[in-house]
């Protein structure tokens, strides 16, 4: 450590007695001085570098943490207990880089914060490039939707019996990660089975068009030994019948939001969608295959487009889940928000893209 005590004079006094900005002066500088040379030293001088920068780091600010956990993240030979307080760190923003990403960080330290630490550093794990059985059975065990999802469609994650079997039973109350379950390349027929055996029609034919061809012919095989019918999930869902009653509505002028409403309530699909296209002037193929896909938006942008209130675009999202399925409460009032934050001018700028298409 000469090149750094000549570097910075006095350096053992500022790491024992100096005031807080001189620690982080002194951080900066050493850091620095570590991430020009990182590519040469050798493991004792990591070591060294480590020893002193654990004392300082953690008087710098936030910003100058953050910038630095983000460059240590990418380097082979960081300082590991640096790493690990970094690691550690309640600040998300400088956690998350070497959670992400860093080599340093071993399986014992990831189980270690994944047991204690909340959804962002969960978050931020969940998206490293290779993922243990036994990581992913805490994240499956204590992540949040957003983290179980994001887990389930890295495709570097391995889980475990226990693992699927949670990511499965959790999945049967939410279609986007059946269709991140259901595009993963290790899941198993039978395992595909349980998972199509929870879904609702709407998500099966979603999985049956974002998965590999070779995977549509088990998916069309599972649903049929679930239902006992053979499934055409390349036919079309058939909405003359609905236009006819959207016209008679429309001549005698009595299209308007109660009758959407009245629609939704009765899970009339083809009549909403077909009602929604008349009333936005946008085509029922682009609606339907926006309406039906994993997202509540599509619902929340028209809705706002032509004016509704949100009783009726609530009434659209349920109808959209099928008879008997609910959403999470956390989801509805999450689309709730959305749709009163949503501008029209933004909204019907979007309608004008999807009526070009």
């Amino acid at each position: 450590m000469t090149v750094a005590t000549t570097l910075i004079p006095g350096l053992d006094d500022i790491v024992r007695n100096g005031d807080p900005k001189l620690r982080a002066e002194a951080a900066r500088r050493i850091a620095e001085l570590f991430l020009q040379d990182a590519a040469h030293l050798r493991p004792k001088h990591v070591d060294l570098f480590d020893e002193i920068l654990v004392d300082l780091v953690p008087h710098a600010e936030l910003v100058a943490r953050a910038e630095l956990a983000e460059r240590l993240s990418l380097i082979a030979n960081a300082p590991p207990v640096l790493i690990g307080r970094l690691a550690r760190e309640n600040e998300i923003l400088v956690a998350g880089p070497v959670l992400r990403r860093s080599p340093v960080l071993g399986e014992d330290a990831l189980l270690e914060i994944a047991r204690i630490k909340g959804q962002g550093h969960l978050l931020a794990i969940s998206e490293r490039p290779k993922l243990s059985a036994d990581l992913t059975d805490v994240i499956v065990e204590r992540g949040d939707r957003e983290v179980v999802r994001r887990a389930a469609g890295n495709a570097g994650a391995m889980f475990s019996e226990s693992g699927y079997n949670e990511l499965i039973k959790r999945a049967s109350q939410d279609g986007v990660l059946t269709l991140a379950v259901g595009q993963r390349g290790d899941l198993s027929d039978v395992r595909l089975k349980q998972l199509l055996a929870g879904s609702i029609d709407v998500v099966r034919h979603r999985l049956h068009d974002v998965v590999k061809p070779e995977r549509r012919n088990a998916i069309k095989l599972a649903v049929a030994e679930i239902t006992g019918v053979p499934e055409r999930f390349e036919s079309k869902r058939d909405f003359v019948p609905a236009q006819r009653i959207i016209l008679a509505l429309r001549e005698a002028g009595n299209l308007n939001e109660a009758a959407l409403l009245g629609f939704a309530k009765s899970h009339r699909y083809e009549e909403s969608v077909a009602a929604l296209a008349a009333m936005s002037g946008v085509k029922i193929s682009t609606l339907d295959n926006l309406v039906s896909g994993d997202r509540f938006d599509p619902i929340l942008i028209v809705g706002k487009t032509i004016g509704l209130e949100w009783a009726t675009v609530r009434a659209l999202i349920l109808m959209r889940l099928g008879p008997n399925r609910v959403p999470a409460p956390s989801d509805i009032e999450s689309a709730r928000v959305n749709f009163a934050r949503l501008m029209p001018s933004t909204a019907e700028r979007v309608v004008g893209f999807w009526k070009t298409r």
